[in-house]
């Protein structure tokens, strides 16, 4: 690492004489309420050759107060960006801020056990001044669908929406508003669309000769449209989206949890076993944010978040998104931080991220580049112009980071970007490496929301009331009642040669078999008296009665990002 790159250093680290730039980040980053310590300074060795210095007297802060005017974690393939996220999840926890965290590649789970000293771990943290304990943070599990090791999550179609749903599904724009045409079809009708094969069943029933009519001044939904939403939603669920979608949904409340000793609890979702699926995950991960900025109420500014949510490989969800889907995505970015949400993106380069999305990210942390193409000389050169301006060339700087390096700058507590910072960063005092399966399945089997989630729930909804609809038109097809076997009746004489009808005997009259009654299913008595507590506290109860509004009401409004508005509980 050449002078160049940093300020000039006039003195060694090691004298007591001030340089000018450790005191300018020591007051920048100075802060009076809580705060991340995410490093120390580094400033070039005092002799040519030598190995940069941490100054921790000028340690590198990140306040909780502004958390929630996001943040960039970025940085190439190896450069330390998932341990830069132990680290902020772990004093998160510890200052009692719940933590979301998106595990893409499964190494993210050592957090919940505590982590191994080493000679060079040691060397390290006393070079910043950092006081490492071995400590595990309290953690919980969650996998989509129960695909991973993890408490199965799901959501409904009707809560996804059609805007997502049609994301991940890569519609364009005119099969985008037909599947709007379909759920606004569902809204109205009172069809809950609670798993995949509700909305095929939707979708089938509306380019049929008896559904057609259900959308008369409404544009209609064409056969070759229904046809490609149809095939694709085929593909999605062969893809392993079939298990995620249903009942009981997240509810996203128990994400914001802390422990009886007061740390925040950092929620983990497992996605290593649906890595090759992105759409499903990023897709999937929006959908949380949409639910959040719908269910929490508004607080303004906190001295600390609610939440901090960590969206990892963000790139993924920008990928080939349309231009409306990305509007919405920064309206959502924009507002939820009035909602007490800090959101964090993690990906490669600022560039993954469209320009009025970054825009609002005011806390970055970014690692190393590598510039070994044309495009990523480009992508480092636009990296370069979005930070502010100081006398590091960071150009050079940012592709000679070592790992576990980064340069930062924050928002300071009175909302100002905080100097341009080259910062060792602190070591996670989490296990640096998967937790063993045994400690995973453990606390997956103690957790409060494996009763809660544990347990898929298949009710009443669109499939089967279209499927009804369908039998009840066709009684020929539908079984009757076992009959009895008809009693034998005596033919009847008829007058013989010479005879009359009075010389024919007396026989009794035949009877007329009857049509039984098609039998109708008996509706289960309510269970009465202190049961009905245990009842209404059950998972399915529970999940019912959050889209309740959907089937009552039959009048849905939808967020901005069309995902379905629940009722206050």
């Amino acid at each position: 690492m050449s002078d160049a790159a940093a300020p000039d250093a006039s003195t060694d680290a090691s004298t007591t004489d001030p340089d000018p730039h450790v005191e300018l980040v020591r007051a920048g980053y100075a802060t009076a309420g809580p705060a991340i310590e995410l490093g120390a300074l580094l400033v070039p060795g005092g002799q040519p050759g030598a190995p940069p210095a941490p100054r921790p007297e000028a340690a590198v802060r990140l306040p909780l107060a502004t958390l929630n005017r996001h943040g960039l974690v970025a940085g190439a393939t190896g450069t330390g960006k998932t341990k830069t996220l132990q680290v902020m999840a772990e004093q998160l926890s510890d200052h009692g801020v719940p933590v979301f965290l998106a595990d893409i590649k499964g190494d993210l789970s050592g957090i919940a056990v505590p982590g191994t000293s080493s000679d060079r771990l040691t060397a390290r943290t006393e070079a910043l001044g950092q006081d490492w304990q071995p400590r595990g943070r309290p953690t919980e599990f969650l996998a989509l669908g129960g695909i991973g090791a993890g408490v199965p999550v799901r959501a409904t179609v009707t809560s996804f929406g059609p805007q997502l749903l049609a994301k991940v599904l890569d519609l364009n724009e005119t099969q985008t508003s037909s599947l709007a045409l379909v759920f606004h079809y569902a809204d109205t009708a009172g069809l809950p669309l609670l798993d995949l094969a509700d909305l095929r069943a939707v979708v089938q029933h509306l380019v049929s000769d008896e559904g057609k009519a259900d959308l008369e001044g409404l544009g209609g939904l064409s056969p070759a449209t229904a046809g490609v939403i149809l095939r694709e939603l085929v593909t999605f669920a062969a893809a392993g989206a079939e298990a995620f979608f249903g009942e009981p949904e997240l509810d996203v409340a128990d994400l914001m949890r802390t422990g009886d000793d007061g740390r925040g609890v950092v929620t983990c979702l497992e996605l290593a076993a649906v890595q090759d699926r992105p759409a499903l995950f990023s897709t999937f991960l929006l959908w949380l944010l949409a639910e959040l900025f719908q269910e929490l109420p508004e607080v303004g500014d906190l001295d600390e978040p609610k939440l901090v949510f960590f969206f990892d490989e963000a790139h993924l969800l920008f990928t080939d998104a349309p231009k409306a889907f990305l509007t919405q995505v920064v309206q959502t970015v924009r507002l939820i931080r009035s909602k007490g949400v800090g959101i964090v993106f993690v990906t490669q380069t600022p560039k993954d991220v469209p320009g009025d999305v970054l825009a609002q990210l005011g806390n970055r942390v970014q690692h190393g580049l590598r510039a070994y193409t044309p495009d990523d000389a480009k992508a480092l050169r636009a990296t370069v112009s979005t930070f502010p301006r100081s006398d590091y060339d960071l150009e050079e700087l940012l592709t000679t980071l070592g790992t576990g390096e980064a340069v930062v700058t924050v928002l300071s507590e009175r909302g100002a970007p905080t100097p341009v910072a080259w910062t060792m960063l602190r070591a996670p005092e989490g296990s640096m490496s998967p937790a063993p399966d045994d400690v995973v399945a453990a606390t997956i089997a103690a957790s409060p929301l494996q009763a809660e989630y544990g347990t898929a729930v298949d009710r009443e909804s669109a499939y089967e009331r279209l499927t009804g609809r369908l039998a009840a038109a066709e009684p020929a097809a539908t079984p009757l009642e076992p009959q009895p076997e008809p009693t034998p009746q005596p033919s009847v004489d008829l007058p013989g040669p010479g005879q009359g009808w009075d010389d024919v005997p007396d026989r009794e009259p035949a009877r007329t078999p009857t049509r039984p009654a098609r039998r109708r299913p008996t509706p289960p008595a309510p269970d009465p008296g202190g049961p009905l507590g245990d009842v209404m506290g059950s998972p399915a109860v529970r999940s019912f009665l959050r889209s309740a509004g959907t089937v009552l009401g039959r009048e849905i409004m939808r967020t901005v990002l069309g995902t379905a508005r629940r009722r206050r509980r």
